[in-house]
């Protein structure tokens, strides 16, 4: 589930500018284009899901073996970056439109498991991200395999259960998390599904699902454009 915690917080502008100077010079916006990885990366699967959103995953030979990147794009071009090692914990992740970044703190209490959940069906964790001007935060909940597959665009994912709790370290509740996310096996990834997010400003639900999965030699492998419920931002675009 960490794919629900890893864009809720941020770091240093500099650095995620020089990040975002990257797949700026890689990712124009015409429908055309296509993404361009950085040196020495190479993408391998493309996703385009609901809410406007089409994400590249793709591997670094320079990272440690099974760390592997993602990038989020919408109609403006990229705004999202994130890394996760082969337990799908998050390294790092990138707010490319605010220029804000977070971190993984070494020493988790309770380390995410991908083999975890998917020898037992369960899996908790605990743990703290250094969250730029919010300070260090802790994440704590559960995955939980439901027993129920579903098959996307041909591809056949495994459905999971999952809440979460933010608060600081002092244990101020900060927000709530629940819903549901999907997992693939071989390539070591959740993916989203409809879930809510409770806080201070109230309760929104969000469903940011994959729609359809692109690999190399499919038409939209690696097209910048996002291509499902696109209605609203084609409409605030100028």
């Amino acid at each position: 589930m960490c794919g629900g915690v890893a864009g809720l917080r941020e770091f240093r502008r500099a650095f995620a500018a020089l990040i975002f100077s990257l797949f700026a010079a890689a990712a124009p916006v015409r429908a055309s284009d296509l993404f361009t990885p950085p040196d020495g990366c190479e993408v391998y699967l493309t996703v385009q899901a609901k809410g406007c959103k089409v994400s590249h995953h793709y591997i670094c030979r320079a990272d440690p073996a099974g760390d592997q990147w993602r990038v989020d794009f919408d109609l403006k071009g990229p705004y999202f970056v994130s890394r996760i090692n082969a337990e799908t914990e998050w390294l790092q992740s990138i707010d490319l439109t605010s220029g804000e970044e977070i971190r993984l703190m070494p020493g988790p209490a309770d380390p995410a498991s991908f083999t975890e959940l998917t020898t037992t069906g369960t899996d908790s964790y605990d743990f703290a991200q250094s969250a730029g001007r919010s300070g260090t935060l802790r994440y704590s909940g559960f995955d939980h395999l439901t027993g129920r597959k579903t098959v996307i665009d041909g591809v056949e994912l495994e459905e999971t259960a999952f809440e979460f709790r933010e608060e600081t370290l002092s244990g101020q509740l900060i927000g709530t998390a629940r819903g549901h996310e999907y997992i693939h096996r071989g390539w070591r990834l959740f993916f989203s599904g409809p879930s809510t997010w409770e806080g201070d400003e109230g309760r929104e639900r969000i469903d940011r699902s994959p729609v359809r999965f692109d690999e190399p030699g499919d038409a939209g492998f690696r097209s910048v454009t996002p291509e499902y419920d696109c209605t609203a931002q084609l409409a605030a675009l100028p």
